[in-house]
């Protein structure tokens, strides 16, 4: 992307993301990370060595901050070589951003909410980033099949997968990390592709 987009699109995902606005530097060298040290005790958010889905969004959380706050120095080939936007990062953090988005969230539940059981998703909804994240690393590398011996627990996992837009062809995607279409059979189909597709079309984005 130009920097344009890149910027509009950083942005765009603050306000998508909201209360669970991920630092994308730091996101970018756990990814890196994960991919490095795939299922092993360096991995960040691999299930192998925890016990719960709960304590693999604990983990993660714990990696994640040292490099969101500059903690820890990352290894020089996890360095991210893409611009950040230090004014969203550092206002993304504030707890009373976090907070503010959160109340945004339960007047638009009061307001549209169906049923009162519906509430029960807020919690969901204030943590949709780590819960996304949790879903995606759990069960990506505990459930499905393996079209490939990546030397890890990768998985693919159908029909699931179409509701992380491609994110749970794992095992695909540890085969070929850089390849932006994640489906590799005939019969998968990574419904994020044709996005890119259009936004290449769009002049958007630039695939290589």
């Amino acid at each position: 992307m130009n920097k344009f987009w890149d910027r509009f699109f950083y942005f765009f995902t603050f306000i998508t993301q909201g209360a669970s606005f991920l630092n994308p530097r730091a996101y970018a060298i756990l990814h890196r990370m994960h991919h490095a040290y795939s299922d092993t005790e360096k991995d960040p958010h691999s299930p192998v060595f925890v016990k719960d889905v709960w304590g693999l969004m604990v983990k993660t959380k714990n990696v994640y901050q040292q490099y969101a706050l500059y903690k820890v120095e990352p290894e020089p080939q996890f360095v991210d070589r893409y611009p950040t936007w230090t004014l969203i990062d550092k206002i993304s953090d504030m707890w009373i951003v976090r907070i503010s988005f959160a109340l945004g969230y339960i007047a638009f539940y009061y307001y549209f909410a169906i049923s009162p059981w519906v509430y029960l998703l807020l919690p969901i909804h204030f943590l949709m980033g780590p819960v996304h994240g949790a879903i995606v690393n759990w069960c990506g590398h505990k459930y499905g099949y393996s079209n490939f011996d990546n030397g890890d627990h990768s998985k693919n996992m159908l029909p699931m997968d179409f509701l992380m837009m491609g994110e749970l062809f794992q095992n695909n995607h540890h085969k070929s990390p850089n390849a932006p279409n994640f489906a590799k059979k005939w019969y998968e189909v990574d419904p994020t592709y044709p996005i890119m597709l259009f936004l290449n079309w769009t002049k958007i984005i630039k695939l290589r």
